[in-house]
């Protein structure tokens, strides 16, 4: 009997998506089993349709691939026919190495709206120009309302009324908006995307949602309604003081298609026109950056059902569109994905209650303040660390994190905001008499629902508390797309940050549908010239001209995840603008010395005691593209692409030594990032590496065992010491605390990475107001040197999506343990190894149909096959 199983079925990275406009899905699965050396001889595919949703479609059995050899499969294209808004079901059958037949599992997904006379309606909006009491104007007076906030629209509410005429078959709502919006069906609040449809450029491209309302709608009346704020579209979004917000648009709007399917094949469809009706209530005004205002007295009762008369709203403003822009969503929404109760509450001396959740989170509050009198004005704010024992809330700059609450005198009273997102550890309300029970205060942590694929702990607390913090902070700044920070008038896609902390993020977790969906807004926000930016979506001029390692995540991005999930098809659609790219640099610099053309150039960013010059690390980041696209050309068969832009590497990299080596060996600035980057890069070898590696060492020694690598050459730091034989300085720069390094936070108390190593110092305090996040993850990049060097997780240097393992743990340090365990696009990996006096002992698993060379520490190098594995040495002096 075979133990072979495949699971985490996935049509385009996703678990059964409800609502996908790909032309050729691709569906894939993950192996296990308990028999060593298990693999796939074969495999078949069958997918049948069940029908559309409005039964203009019949289902049947749509495709098969027939049985096909598995080789190093980790998946298939469908290459059926394809009808909007239908469900298809595919089946995976396998064949063992045995011939043993496998009926492994089954899976579905559903399709949207694939054509674009699919869609039907147009925007819907409040019309400003309809009177109304609430828009009479009276000259302002001292309130409590922010000047920020004093002009931004109340949230506004949408509804229609509708019957529906028979028996429901199903039902399907799709809906997007100009902003930022919650959807509602009889009293039910869709689906849990939280600010949906997320952030996206939304001149090029807008996301809708898919909703199965099957259960929601009933026979006879019903209501549909929809809560609609400016989000991204409209709100606050940067720190650009002359173009803060209306970015997009002025006016938030949205747009909604529901489709009935009864019991007797007849349909309808409601869509967003003027039928719809929309008034204002409790949600006084809101914003993702400053924060949410919430008067109960102006609540609107069950406003979303049937029942609910309406007489009093006003008519909606309408507009048309041709839908050009709009595309299924691609990845995972945003949603809820934990929650933490205040674990301490203090009472400063202004009475103001403090509220301690003990992790610095992104999200909101939950608090249920019970009965209050009515009229009752409350003040929350949110801060991420304090000042002698107060909320520290300078580094916001602009952005405010404040909401308010106001009661009508009910006996309940809970206080949630829905638009607005918040950075913090710490709560401060005002306002009340007694400070609200622990019990009843509650952060609501909001992320990308990114699937976790990796975990790792070591020996250490402190380790583990970074590796933590690494994991806190990926959280908490992958919110609809990889941002810098969570709490400041900024939360941009910050391009260097992801690139060198994406071999991390893609170890933590499986984010290859999130930066599929990313890179659509990095392709598209480059320039006619082929200058990609330095953040992704672009909201201001500032960032026109990518700088050196920031526009080069354009290349580097889709090469690592190629590299990690196999995917030809993001690598093939990056791939035009990648060459673009480096031509670009090149037309500008024919001398192959990056310095024109350098856009705002940071540099190593906010490195310590160093400054690497920056045409050295422009010309290196040059190099390393130019070669990632000659890779990236010999992956896609474009054999004359793969010389060419092989030979150009090949002439910069010689440039760069040419120019920046001098006779001593030692590189122009003699800095610790001159050094990680010649070597990570593969710029310099034979003697010109030894030397490289020698005074890399040197430039540690120099300041006193301590790193001064800033965003850019953190990430090269420990890869690079272990890659040169210097684990002994790579485990000392981990495990010290003295300042500047990785533990000095964590001795301070963070719970997430800091964005700056003297964000806050016992010698000096505060970093300057004007840039200090306490949530922040590019130095966190350590975390890829936990996993690959110290676990020991990684793959063969010409390995794809972990078809060959190298499993070569590092020992080293006071460590005496570390294990870790990663689910591959193939399955599960896992390396955990002990030293107990000098017996060491490591355990490994490998999974169906992948082999592995594993290097023992102490021992032999082995060459094995999938299954558990396990093995002993002695190894002495291994702490030393």
């Amino acid at each position: 009997m075979t133990t072979l199983q495949a699971y985490a079925l996935r049509t385009e990275y996703r678990e059964n998506p409800l609502g996908i406009d790909i032309s050729a899905p691709r569906l894939s699965w993950r192996l296990k089993s308990t028999v060593s050396g298990a693999a796939a001889a074969a495999y078949r595919v069958d997918v049948s349709s069940e029908g559309s949703a409005d039964q203009s479609a019949i289902g049947s059995a749509a495709w098969s691939t027939g049985w096909v050899d598995a080789g190093t499969a980790v998946g298939v294209t469908y290459d059926g026919p394809l009808n909007s808004r239908t469900r298809y079901t595919w089946s995976l059958t396998l064949r063992d190495t045995d011939q043993t037949v496998i009926e492994a599992g089954t899976a579905w997904f559903e399709t949207g709206l694939l054509e674009r006379d699919d869609f039907a309606g147009g925007w819907v909006a409040a019309d400003t120009t309809y009177d109304i009491p609430e828009r009479e104007f009276d000259p302002p007076v001292d309130d409590d309302i922010p000047t920020s906030m004093r002009h931004v629209p109340p949230a506004a509410y949408l509804r229609r009324a509708f019957t529906a005429r028979g028996p429901i078959a199903s039902a399907r709502l799709y809906a997007t908006a100009h902003g930022i919006y919650t959807a509602h069906l009889n009293g039910d609040r869709l689906g849990s995307a939280e600010l949906a449809p997320g952030w996206t450029d939304y001149t090029e491209r807008l996301q809708y949602q898919t909703y199965d309302v099957t259960d929601q709608v009933k026979e006879g009346e019903n209501a549909i309604g929809i809560v609609l704020a400016d989000g991204w579209w409209a709100g606050y979004v940067g720190f650009d003081a002359r173009r803060q917000g209306n970015h997009y648009g002025v006016t938030s709007e949205a747009w909604a298609q529901l489709e009935i399917t009864y019991a007797d094949g007849s349909t309808d469809r409601i869509v967003t026109d003027d039928s719809w009706q929309t008034a204002n209530g409790r949600i006084f005004y809101t914003d993702l950056l400053m924060g949410e205002y919430v008067d109960a007295r102006r609540d609107l009762g069950a406003w979303n059902t049937p029942e609910y008369d309406a007489s009093g709203w006003a008519p909606v403003a309408t507009r048309t569109d041709d839908f050009s822009t709009f595309l299924a969503q691609v990845d995972a929404p945003i949603e809820v994905i934990d929650e933490l109760p205040a674990i301490s509450v203090v009472i400063d001396a202004h009475g103001r209650a403090l509220y301690d959740f003990g992790q610095n989170l992104v999200g909101r509050v939950r608090v249920d303040f019970g009965p209050l009198a009515a009229d009752r004005s409350i003040i929350l704010k949110h801060g991420e660390v304090l000042e002698n024992d107060e909320l520290y809330t300078a580094n916001l700059r602009t952005a405010q994190q404040r909401d308010v609450y106001v009661s009508a005198g009910a006996d309940s009273n809970v206080f949630e905001p829905t638009f607005t997102l918040h950075g913090f550890r710490y709560l401060e309300i005002e306002g009340l008499d007694e400070p609200v029970p622990l019990e009843r205060v509650t952060a609501v942590v909001l992320s990308s629902a990114t699937p976790p694929a990796g975990t790792i702990t070591t020996s250490s607390a402190d380790v583990n508390q970074l590796i933590s913090n690494i994991a806190w902070g990926q959280r908490g700044n992958f919110v609809g797309l990889p941002t810098d920070c969570p709490q400041r008038d900024e939360r941009l896609g910050w391009m260097a940050d992801a690139q060198v902390f994406l071999p991390t993020a893609a170890l933590n977790a499986d984010v290859a549908s999130f930066f599929t969906r990313w890179l659509a807004d990095v392709r598209g926000a480059q320039t006619a010239e082929g200058s990609f930016p330095d953040v992704a979506p672009v909201v201001s001029q500032f960032f026109a001209d990518g700088a050196p390692a920031w526009a080069d995540a354009g290349v580097i991005i889709p090469w690592h995840l190629y590299r990690v999930y196999g995917d030809l098809r993001l690598l093939e659609t990056s791939y035009e603008s990648m060459t673009r790219w480096v031509d670009f640099i090149e037309k500008h610099n024919p001398n192959l010395i990056w310095t024109r053309r350098v856009g705002n150039h940071y540099g190593d960013w906010l490195q310590i005691d160093a400054l690497t010059p920056r045409p050295l690390m422009a010309t290196a980041y040059f190099a390393h593209s130019a070669e990632l696209v000659a890779k990236s050309a010999e992956a896609l068969g474009k054999t004359a692409d793969a010389a060419h832009y092989g030979e150009l590497a090949a002439r910069i990299k010689q440039a760069f030594v040419d120019t920046f080596t001098g006779q001593d060996g030692r590189l122009e600035g003699d800095t610790q990032t001159d050094y990680l980057l010649a070597l990570a890069f593969d710029l310099v070898s034979g003697e010109h590496r030894e030397n490289a590696a020698k005074h890399l060492a040197e430039a540690i020694d120099a300041h006193d065992g301590l790193l001064t690598t800033g965003f850019v050459g953190v990430s090269l730091l420990c890869p690079v010491l272990s890659e040169i034989g210097r684990d002994d300085l790579a485990f000392a720069l981990l495990e010290t605390d003295r300042y500047p390094s990785w533990l000095y936070s964590v001795r301070q108390g963070a719970t997430t990475i800091w964005e700056r190593w003297d964000g806050w110092t016992e010698h000096a305090g505060f970093q300057a107001v004007e840039m200090n996040s306490f949530n922040h993850y590019s130095l966190g990049s350590v975390g890829e040197w936990l996993y690959r060097y110290v676990a020991g997780i990684e793959q063969a240097a010409t390995s794809v999506a972990y078809e060959r393992l190298h499993i070569a743990p590092r020992v080293g340090g006071s460590l005496t343990s570390a294990a870790a365990s990663y689910e591959s696009v193939r399955g599960l990996i896992r390396s955990a190894w002990s030293l107990e006096g000098d017996a060491f002992t490591l355990d490994v698993e490998v999974p169906p149909g992948v082999t592995a060379t594993v290097v023992v520490p102490g021992g032999d190098t082995v060459e094995v096959g999938s299954g558990q594995h396990h093995f002993t040495s002695t190894l002495a002096l291994a702490n030393a």
